[in-house]
């Protein structure tokens, strides 16, 4: 049985500023592949991807995010489709690539192991797994913690990577830490892009409401809000 125990959940030394895309870019060949990418959500990962894969199934669970999806015309080679990674609509060894951005935490923690079942189900021999998750901490995290606190989620998800290494259902090819920027032109856009969204039912109260503001409000300039969110990326085959 391997060992998880030498998996990292954060790195707090990472000083790399970049997104999940240049991250991707670098460490997987995307052209050609046929991938599965697990929690679409708005599909801005997708559309990146599907620029260079021969095929691309993304699932998504909020069925107003999907109809949304559904409704793109411009991505010929992505069949957008409805799914949790708990249970993928899909054949064996079916996928070179399976991705999950910022979307391990979100799936109940009582599934959480039969995601890594399933990604294994679904890999072609040689397949690769990469799961990107925000680490607790950075100033992002601060503000969000107010209304939307991940700590035993993030937790759930990291040992459950944790346990299908140990389990040998899957291995650790590399952890990549870096620091991913979130740019605000104020507090209005704040609420519409992380308060406000759909698969997420966020009841603030006018309290909690104005300390989210006055938490935010620490970090502006006279060029907006740019909140850093400590990343983990963790590659797998």
């Amino acid at each position: 049985m391997k060992s998880g125990s030498g998996m990292r959940i954060s790195n707090p030394q990472a000083v790399l500023v970049a997104n999940e895309a240049e991250i991707i870019d670098r460490l997987l060949h995307l052209e050609g592949a046929t991938i599965l990418e697990l929690g679409c959500g708005k599909a801005e990962k997708t559309r990146s991807i599907a620029q260079q894969a021969a095929a691309v199934l993304a699932l998504e669970v909020d069925e107003t995010q999907l109809a949304k999806n559904l409704a793109i015309t411009d991505l010929p080679n992505v069949r957008f489709a409805h799914g949790g990674a708990e249970k993928i609509p899909a054949d064996d060894s079916s996928f070179g690539i399976v991705l999950m951005f910022k979307s391990l935490h979100h799936v109940p923690i009582e599934l959480m192991d039969s995601t890594f079942s399933e990604i294994r189900r679904v890999l072609k021999p040689g397949g690769v797994a990469c799961i990107s998750e925000p680490v607790y901490a950075g100033s992002f995290n601060e503000v969000l913690k107010l209304f939307h606190d991940e700590r035993a989620v993030r937790e759930a998800a990291f040992a459950a990577e944790q346990r299908a290494v140990a389990s040998g259902l899957l291995t650790l090819v590399s952890q990549t830490f870096f620091l991913q920027p979130a740019h605000f032109a104020d507090f209005r856009q704040f609420e519409d892009q992380v308060i406000n969204v759909t698969h997420t039912d966020h009841m603030l109260s006018a309290g909690t409401l104005e300390q989210v503001h006055s938490k935010f409000n620490e970090h502006m300039t006279r060029e907006g809000v740019t909140l850093y969110t400590p990343m983990r990326v963790d590659l797998f085959s």
